[in-house]
């Protein structure tokens, strides 16, 4: 067994690794996304706390 075998999987290489890629893909935009929303929360958080100590 070599390499291209390896990858082509018997004709099906193309619907497993894109299954892959699209997978790590989908991930790697819910991580990023939940670390936006942190991002936005944490200040506004910030910004609620520094309105009540003002007042």
């Amino acid at each position: 067994m070599n390499w291209s075998e390896f990858f082509a999987m018997n004709g099906y290489g193309f619907y497993v690794w894109g299954s892959y890629g699209l997978t790590l893909i989908v991930l790697l935009v819910e991580i990023l996304t939940v670390r936006h929303k942190r991002k936005i929360t944490l200040q506004q958080l910030r910004l609620m706390r520094d309105a009540g100590e003002s007042q």
